[in-house]
């Protein structure tokens, strides 16, 4: 028994021993979703903070994105940035560069988010900020990072106070916007009758998202009877609200509420299209999709989804005509539409066929980490075990040249 005992105490001091080793041997290594930088405001006369969060897939072209600017950073940008990150990664939001725009501290935030109260000091600094938004911080990220021209404002509690001021401003560089629980009480509550006047004479045109939580007191009730009463049928707004949600938690359900309303019906499935018909209605679905603010192109889930349902709706004779459908009306889309298709006939051990596909896309697709790997399960299955390692080994440089995330690398091991 004394034998058993010791054995047993030496086995598990070595399990100990390897483990703490193996412990130490690996280097830990920080999961980076953004990045903090500071600037000099010549407008403020102070240094200003702002963070970054760029999509997934930034460093695998020259696409340009649109951004969205969050107020408030310290407070809202890791879950704002979070949040667009896996909308995007499931296909419901079209990727996006989310700016983090700092405050600095609770009284710079008072100042910051209002106009002047003739009875306060401690408010007022919104026109300056509005300033500092649209000549120095826009600008300097238009020019660090390829932005395309959407760029959607979002705040919250105070921040969304101001979301609605920068709305109301002639030539605002914001042409969304998603006020979260605003703070319309400020002021004694003027902002209905600020907006008023501007709804009703047209001036208003950008999608607006207004939401409130089971809270008293903040008079966004006023706010959206002016938008019922006063906006233009043209005009795309959309309040919500969220009676189980207090002022404090309501930020992050009503954020993803208002991301989704800036990209409706992005989301689609196999399922879905299979619903909608052949081929030709499921692209025209997509192409209506292109005239929301969002826009629309093929993403990576996208096309996955396509190609599955064109295997299951039985259109594989049509295959070639689709792929000229969408290089006339998602030129952009083609080769990652193309490589989907050609991973359903690998799996099918239809080769020839996959092959056929690849080579009608190499210009572009030798830069993509999706088509070498689809071209290495070719020759891997045609006893060509020398180029197929060849091409597995490029589909691994480019991910790693790209930053792919680990998701993405594992799935081309």
């Amino acid at each position: 028994m004394i034998k058993i005992i010791t054995a047993i105490f030496v086995f598990l001091s070595t399990c100990s021993f390897h483990l703490a080793a193996s412990d130490k041997a690996v280097k830990p290594q920080a999961i980076i979703s953004g990045y903090q930088y500071q600037h000099y405001s010549r407008l403020l006369g102070e240094n200003r903070r702002y963070m970054v969060s760029l999509p997934e897939r930034y460093f695998m072209g020259n696409r340009h994105y649109p951004s969205l600017y969050v107020v408030d950073a310290d407070f809202q940008f890791q879950h704002v940035s979070a949040v667009v990150k896996n909308l995007t990664r499931m296909g419901k939001l079209p990727p996006m560069i989310v700016v983090g725009v700092a405050n600095q501290g609770s009284d710079d935030y008072l100042k910051s988010m209002t106009w002047p109260d003739p009875e306060d000091a401690a408010f007022g600094g919104a026109e300056p900020f509005q300033a500092y938004l649209k000549q120095e911080l826009l600008p300097l990220i238009d020019s660090q990072y390829r932005t395309n021209g959407q760029k959607a404002l979002s705040g919250y509690s105070l921040g969304g106070l101001f979301t609605l001021y920068s709305m109301m401003q002639p030539h605002t560089p914001f042409n969304a916007f998603l006020a979260m629980s605003p703070s319309a009480w400020f002021d004694n509550n003027s902002l209905p009758g600020k907006l008023e006047p501007l709804l009703k004479q047209g001036k208003l045109r950008s999608p607006v998202f207004i939401s409130l939580a089971r809270e008293e007191g903040m008079g966004v009730d006023k706010v959206v009877e002016v938008f019922e009463r006063s906006a233009p049928a043209a005009l795309n707004w959309q309040y919500k609200h969220y009676p189980r949600e207090n002022h404090f938690t309501t930020a992050l359900p009503a954020l993803y509420d208002g991301l989704q309303f800036l990209a409706p019906e992005y989301a689609i499935d196999g399922t879905d299209m299979l619903a909608i018909g052949d081929y030709k209605q499921v692209l025209a679905h997509f192409k209506a999709r292109q005239q929301d603010w969002a826009g629309f192109r093929f993403e990576w889930l996208h096309a996955y989804q396509f190609a599955k349902y064109m295997f299951w709706s039985k259109q594989l004779d049509q295959v070639d005509e689709a792929l000229q459908a969408i290089k006339e009306q998602f030129p952009e889309s083609v080769t990652g539409v193309t490589v989907q298709l050609a991973n359903g006939f690998n799996k099918r051990k239809d080769f020839k066929r996959a092959a056929q596909l690849l080579t009608g896309v190499k210009a572009e697709g030798e830069n993509l980490p999706g088509w070498h790997k689809q071209m290495s399960v070719y020759y891997q299955n045609t006893d060509k075990d020398e180029l197929a390692r060849q091409h597995q080994q490029q589909a691994l440089e480019l991910a790693k040249t790209y930053r792919l995330e680990s998701w993405e690398v594992w799935e081309l091991q």
